[in-house]
């Protein structure tokens, strides 16, 4: 069976998805972006690292980390220790933009070729954050819409939480749904922390 060390490897090195990147208004090559590690203790299952993440080779290196780590109640040296948080995307690499500069969705090929065999490697994690509809669609198997998932977070906590993507786009939603920030967020920082000091 592979070791954790080797999906890392194998991982680093896909270029299953060259010609779709290729065709995309960024004609980029592929760039996975790979951060986990055995023995982790907070688990973020996301969508897929944007323009800035690929450029830098870092998860959540950019706005929407902010975001992220604000509601988490982290700094970006927690954030950025493997032994503490790893990062499971729908897909490792930057799917690159259409041809009105939004964000193309993950390719499912990524998750379909690694998310299971990188599962079945982890220890046990105490905590898993599911950031975002793909993520919810593909973990949790959820057939409705992000603010019905997050606002069940209840459910799964305190084992798990479902986010909605931490992106500016979201900014509106945030507004509107107060709740996330009144009820979620200090029952997420609470489980961080616990979790982290354990």
């Amino acid at each position: 069976m592979d070791t954790l060390n080797d999906l890392e490897a194998e991982i680093a090195l896909c270029t299953a998805c060259a010609d779709r990147f290729a065709a995309t208004e960024t004609a980029h090559e592929p760039r996975p972006v790979v951060w986990f590690r055995a023995g982790t203790r907070i688990l973020i299952c996301g969508q897929a690292p944007g323009m800035r993440v690929h450029n830098s080779g870092r998860p959540f290196d950019d706005p929407s980390g902010n975001r992220l780590r604000d509601w988490m109640g982290i700094g970006r040296d927690t954030f950025y220790d493997r032994s503490r948080v790893a990062v499971l995307p729908m897909a490792f690499c930057f799917p690159g933009y259409d041809a009105k500069g939004a964000d193309l969705p993950p390719p499912r090929l990524c998750a379909d070729t690694w998310h299971s065999r990188i599962m079945a490697r982890l220890d046990a994690v105490p905590l898993v954050l599911f950031v975002g509809g793909y993520a919810h669609r593909w973990h949790l198997e959820r057939r409705f819409g992000v603010t019905e998932t997050v606002a069940g977070w209840r459910d799964h906590a305190p084992a798990s939480f479902p986010l909605p993507h931490p992106s500016w786009r979201n900014t509106a939603w945030l507004g509107k749904n107060t709740w996330f920030a009144a009820d979620l967020l200090p029952a997420l920082r609470a489980r961080v922390k616990e979790v982290l000091n354990d």
